[in-house]
Parts: C-alpha cells; sequence; structure tokens
C-alpha cells in the first residue's frame, strides 16, 4: 500500500510528519490487505493567520480501495499528529463499511411481508 502525505504551507511535512503519517494508517489498514491501494493524506490549517479555533488543523485522508470508489474522510484537531489519528480512526470504519456492503457472501436482506390483505 502507498501512503502520500500533502501539507499546506503551514503545516510541517517533513519526514517526521511522513513517517508518522505511513506507520499509522499501515497499522489501521493491514486488515484490509489488497483492498486498498493507496493512502492519501491533505493536512492544512485551516486558518492560518490567526488562530481563534483550536481545531483548525484539518486532514482530510482518501483511501483507493481495488474495484471500488474511494472513501474519504476528515478530521479536525489541534495538531496535525492529533487530526491524523482522528481522520485514520474514521477511516478505518468507513472502509470496513464500504468493503461490508459490496462483500457477496453476505445473505441478503430478509424481504419484508406485505401489507396487502387479499380477500
Amino acid at each position: 500500500m502507498q501512503v502520500l502525505l500533502n501539507t499546506d504551507t503551514h503545516v510541517d511535512g517533513r519526514k517526521g510528519m511522513a513517517e508518522h503519517l505511513e506507520t499509522v494508517v499501515k497499522e489501521a489498514m493491514h486488515r484490509f490487505g489488497d483492498h486498498v491501494t493507496r493512502v492519501e493524506a491533505h493536512v492544512s490549517d485551516a486558518v492560518s493567520h490567526t488562530k481563534p479555533n483550536p481545531d483548525d488543523i484539518v486532514c482530510t485522508l482518501e483511501a483507493r480501495l481495488s474495484k471500488f470508489e474511494p472513501v474519504v474522510v476528515k478530521d479536525h484537531a489541534p495538531t496535525a499528529h492529533q487530526a491524523i489519528q482522528g481522520a485514520v480512526a474514521k477511516l478505518k470504519r468507513a472502509v470496513a463499511t464500504s468493503l461490508e456492503k459490496h462483500d457477496t457472501r453476505r445473505a441478503p436482506a430478509p424481504e419484508l411481508p406485505s401489507d396487502t390483505d387479499e380477500a
């Protein structure tokens, strides 16, 4: 799985941040095996010139799934590391849900009884 980090000019995207992202993402996504081919992270400072809101770092994660549409999640936090952690937790749940929806081994939904009375 490929893990890519993109940051704006107000977020430190050096090697340490990229390594943190890769570690956290690979740990969370390992159970999905080859279903997840790539995860792209976009970390930005929502309000770079002023800091009125403590949750102004935004992490958007996009997971590319083989054979299915990409899954995108977003998290806001005071720091980039916290935003990444929050977004990865959301991504893990979203990917699991997406793959479960497409699982052909799942039992079909039961049919609801008809409300029509034939007399």
